[in-house]
């Protein structure tokens, strides 16, 4: 799992090229809603060391964002093969994380 936000934003076709699954996680690490989802992330990562999770700063004139229509942080989107097919906003357990990696990892 990636621990700290990067403002160097992956194109969107790169993103969306991957093969397998993958996490797109906006947010900031100045948000109070991403500094208390993080233990939750993490526990719901465990033992997806091989899993891409992309971890980007969102912002006013971040492009990236905007493309997946985030509102709020932090804003985990689940990839499978570059196409949307599962996302989590604002978690407030590990449970609605876990959901979802199951579905991009069962859809292989």
């Amino acid at each position: 799992m990636t621990s700290d936000y990067t403002t160097d934003e992956p194109s969107r076709s790169s993103l969306y090229g991957i093969r397998g699954p993958a996490v797109v996680e906006f947010g900031a690490p100045w948000c109070p809603w991403c500094q208390a989802a993080q233990p939750l992330i993490a526990r719901a990562f465990e033992g997806l060391d091989d899993l891409p999770h992309f971890k980007i700063e969102d912002g006013k004139g971040r492009p990236l964002g905007r493309a997946f229509r985030v509102k709020l942080w932090p804003t985990l989107i689940f990839l499978r093969d570059g196409e949307e097919v599962a996302r989590c906003v604002r978690p407030e357990s590990a449970e609605p994380l876990q959901r979802a990696l199951a579905e991009i990892a069962a859809s292989s």
